[in-house]
């Protein structure tokens, strides 16, 4: 009897175990880009409800909603429109979750001209 319920311990555990190491967008998203020789925080707060992925972009101060947001299977994609001194600019975000990273390629477009830099965000433990 002691080894049946050992067995299901163990089966229980390691089930556990599995669930965890699916891919969870929840939480905040911290990294750093260089701008003009200085370096600015960018935070990319998310939230799964269901299906529906929704959040911000914080730079500089400024909170951005994210729009046309999915997430599947640890690959997430969004868009916000931040206006940033007077210029309106499109961002796609496009990455993929493990762990406690997000890293992808970022695309950033201004006066009809986009530019395409890569990203690495980390979970925030705050």
């Amino acid at each position: 009897m002691k080894c049946v319920a050992t067995v299901i311990c163990l089966m229980a555990i390691a089930g556990t175990v599995r669930a965890d190491d699916k891919p969870n967008p929840n939480g905040a998203w911290k990294y750093s880009v260089e701008v003009n020789g200085q370096s600015s925080d960018v935070v990319i707060k998310l939230k799964l409800d269901g299906d529906k992925l929704t959040g911000t972009v914080t730079a500089r101060g400024v909170d951005t909603k994210i729009e046309d947001a999915s997430y599947k299977d640890g690959e997430v994609s969004f868009t916000i429109n931040p206006e940033i001194m007077g210029n309106k600019l499109t961002i796609k975000y496009k990455g993929k979750i493990k762990g406690d990273t997000f890293s992808g390629k970022r695309d950033i477009e201004v006066n009809g001209q986009t530019n395409t830099r890569e990203f690495e965000a980390k979970r925030s433990k705050d």
